[in-house]
């Protein structure tokens, strides 16, 4: 794939896609949310319109991608038609006529619920998701189900159930998971809106890898499900191609839910960004202590940290005491008391025909809540904390990239085959990206955007991460991270599929 030019000095705009009557199939899948909602209500758009297109990509793309678990577009386009009229009734609601892609983790009552593993084909979920009913109320057309690892168990996507999902930029590399179906069908046009979940960047690393947005919310603001909702490393949360887009979604699916009682009330919608970040104070930690880093990643990183000085923000870097290995023996022990015995009791009921990346999840999760305990992960955790609380009493967020290496290759477990970044072999496919860390500080929302291209041509994404609960402010600091770049706005800056 030709590599186009880094964005230079930041003086591209991100024009959106404007519809009108000869706009091109390509044109209209790429339009952004807001966009589609406002061509909608002036009807020079219909949502069967769009979907037809959406559906069409779909058609054309998904041999390749491989994006999608299961794809309703006949039932979207009664959805479609039913939309359109209720824009001529003056009701439509918040995503009325918007296709939207759902995780297959997310469970939907009398559908499969597979998570990517063949132990589980069989499965029908017995409720659904409380994000599935607020997306479907709000007006959102679920089109299809996108792909996940076995187990959700990966920062890849791949599994015997589904095969290899790839990334549209990079047939060669990895579209990232576990959410990795729901980034790559955002990057290829085959879905307007998409949700995901994260257990240690499930959200962020397809992000990253697939030139996108996502928003791992702070604990309990998205409801979830028992016994996952207890588990204070897991997040729901939304993905989009623009940060206003991922706020659009985010505003439905927040706030609390009495099936969940750890969730937390809504906070006031995300409001649009003003342009400005004058008065903020940015701190930018490029390694988090010792993650590795490649250079087209370190360099993207400041492209985007140039974004937020020209918006007005006061940008400083700094360092965090961390250990990478530390990090990594309080998340292993953390999901040995939690994760793993979920699948071993899956692995009891209905044999032990996992992939290899599973079982070597399993072994190592248990046998680091055996050495170290829950209690020890949570005192590693607890100094996590502290090390932010005192950072974020001088800043207002934090600024680092969303991982380490732009993608892994495509279809590779990295079991045994070693995984090196910036001349680093790590243990896991896990240390690479930067993300676990703030599923030990899982009260930090964090919003992964894309800040530019690799040599090989995958995106490279940042993460922007907030106080506890303080969602508004990453959403703001990561749309002047966006504003000027030309993701999706324009064919050069599209995957050339």
């Amino acid at each position: 794939m030709t590599e186009p030019a880094r964005p230079s000095g930041r003086t591209h705009a991100n024009e959106p896609v404007r519809p009108s009557g000869s706009a091109r199939p390509d044109e209209l899948v790429y339009m952004t949310a807001t966009d589609a909602l406002a061509a909608f209500a002036d009807r020079t758009l219909s949502p069967a319109e769009l979907l037809t297109a959406v559906a069409e990509r779909a058609e054309h793309i998904e041999p390749s991608v491989n994006a999608f678990a299961e794809r309703w577009f006949d039932q979207a386009m009664d959805q479609a038609r039913q939309a359109a009229d209720r824009y001529a009734r003056g009701t439509a609601r918040p995503l009325e006529g918007l296709p939207v892609a759902l995780k297959e983790e997310q469970p939907i009552a009398g559908h499969p619920l597979r998570d990517g593993s063949m132990l589980l084909r069989d499965n029908v979920a017995g409720e659904t998701h409380p994000i599935v009913g607020r997306i479907v109320a709000a007006g959102g057309i679920v089109h299809a189900r996108t792909t996940t690892p076995e187990f959700c168990a990966a920062g890849f996507t791949h599994s015997d159930l589904w095969g290899v999902t790839r990334n549209p930029w990079s047939l060669g590399h990895s579209s990232g998971g576990s959410s990795g179906g729901s980034g790559a069908a955002l990057a290829a046009g085959t879905a307007m809106l998409a949700t995901g979940s994260d257990i240690g960047g499930s959200i962020r690393i397809p992000a990253a890898f697939n030139g996108v947005v996502g928003f791992k919310p702070p604990y309990g603001r998205v409801p979830a499900l028992p016994p996952y909702n207890l588990d204070h490393y897991c997040h729901d949360g939304p993905m989009a191609r623009t940060v206003a887009d991922c706020a659009l979604l985010q505003n439905v699916i927040a706030g609390h839910d009495p099936r969940d009682p750890v969730s937390v009330p809504a906070p006031a919608p995300i409001p649009p960004y003003t342009g400005s970040l004058k008065g903020r104070r940015v701190a930018v930690c490029v390694h988090l202590g010792d993650y590795p880093v490649e250079p087209d990643v370190v360099a993207a990183t400041w492209d985007a940290v140039s974004a937020l000085t020209e918006a007005g923000a006061v940008v400083e870097e700094v360092e965090l005491p961390w250990r990478r290995a530390d990090i990594m023996r309080a998340a292993w022990a953390h999901y040995g008391a939690i994760f793993g015995p979920i699948i071993a009791e899956e692995m009891a009921a209905h044999g032990d025909g996992v992939t290899r990346y599973v079982r070597d999840f399993l072994d190592r999760s248990l046998k680091a809540v055996a050495e170290l305990g829950f209690y020890g992960a949570l005192k590693i955790e607890s100094q996590v904390h502290a090390d932010l609380a005192r950072l974020f009493g001088r800043f207002d967020a934090l600024v680092c990239p969303a991982s380490g290496t732009p993608a892994f290759l495509a279809g590779e477990d990295y079991v045994e085959t070693p995984l090196v970044v910036d001349g680093v072999r790590l243990d896991h496919n896990l240390e690479a990206p930067l993300t676990v860390p703030f599923n030990l500080a899982s009260r930090c929302p964090v919003l992964g955007v894309p800040s530019g291209r690799s040599s090989e041509g995958v995106p490279t994404g940042v993460q922007v991460v907030g106080r506890p609960y303080d969602d508004h402010t990453v959403f703001e600091v990561g749309a002047a991270v966006t504003a000027a770049l030309p993701w999706y706005a324009g064919e050069s800056w599209r995957p050339a599929l």
